[in-house]
């Protein structure tokens, strides 16, 4: 059983990563990003280049992925979805705009990388077992999953504690009473999307470590960040982060003693059991 248990927390790290990213573009910038997995694949891709290619270390480049990334979002954001934002008269029709244009937006990110790498990709760094309480796992998990909770920790310090953090944190409560105060909604939603593309960038760096990917296998990564972001609470660091545990728990517990086939179908389980009932997650507030 504790096997189990340092496995699920394990994975969870990597499942944080990735739906902290989603959160913030959701949560603050009101935009479904369908396109979040093929941000995380494009990330390991590069890191997998850079490693085979350039010999470089995969933290590097996940130093150099990160700035990257911000300022790719920030482009897609000012110049692709900005104008969806303007045009919408609601929330529904805004989501629904987002959601058509990050569609066929991983299509075209899949088809670059696919041009680039067409088929599986893996490399082996820090695989070095190490013991944790009588349980082997690899370094690069273990890494990944220190990384996760840095990041995780940041985020939450940064959006508690600082001015521009609170200023992210008003948005993702209300828009419309974000402007009463002066706040500059268009720009903190363009910070909020970049550094949501930014953190899955980073996940992708980590995860290729140790997980083999393909171009297509993104989708998955955008469903199950999907489930946990609604899981948690939409645009609730904390709730993101403690969903993330439980899936990854539960997945973990599933391939375990049941089947790993059948860890998909645990997660769209646990996802129903929130949407029916407490459809705004667990620490989301109920619609007044």
């Amino acid at each position: 059983m504790l096997d189990i248990v340092i496995s699920g927390l394990l994975l969870s790290g990597t499942y944080a990563l990735v739906a902290l990213g989603l959160n913030l573009q959701y949560g603050v910038s009101r935009i479904m990003n369908l396109a979040n997995g093929e941000m995380l694949v494009l990330g390991a891709l590069a890191a997998f280049w850079m490693f085979t290619v350039g010999k470089l270390n995969p933290y590097l480049t996940m130093v150099l992925a990160a700035p990257l990334a911000f300022a790719g979002n920030w482009l897609i954001y000012r110049f692709l979805l900005r104008p969806l934002v303007s045009r919408s008269k609601n929330q529904g029709q805004l989501e629904v705009d987002s959601i058509l244009a990050t569609f066929g937006m991983s299509f075209i990110l899949i088809g670059i990388m696919i041009s680039i790498e067409g088929g599986f990709f893996a490399y082996k760094y820090l695989s070095i077992p190490i013991e944790i309480l009588g349980t082997k796992a690899s370094l690069s998990r273990i890494v990944a999953f220190a990384v996760a909770c840095c990041i995780g920790l940041a985020l939450y310090l940064w959006l508690n504690r600082s001015r521009t953090g609170m200023a992210v944190r008003a948005v993702a409560v209300s828009p419309q009473s974000a402007l009463l105060v002066g706040i500059n909604v268009p720009k903190i939603s363009a910070l909020a999307f970049a550094l949501g593309g930014a953190i899955t960038a980073v996940g992708g760096v980590l995860i290729s470590t140790f997980i083999t990917l393909d171009a297509s296998i993104g989708v998955i990564f955008t469903m199950k960040a999907l489930i946990i972001v609604i899981m948690g609470g939409v645009g609730d660091t904390r709730g993101v982060i403690i969903a993330a545990v439980i899936l990854g728990l539960v997945e973990t517990t599933v391939a375990t003693l049941i089947d790993p086939g059948l860890t998909l179908a645990a997660a769209y389980l646990i996802f129903l059991a929130i949407l029916l009932f407490r459809p705004q997650g667990l620490f989301g507030r109920k619609p007044t």
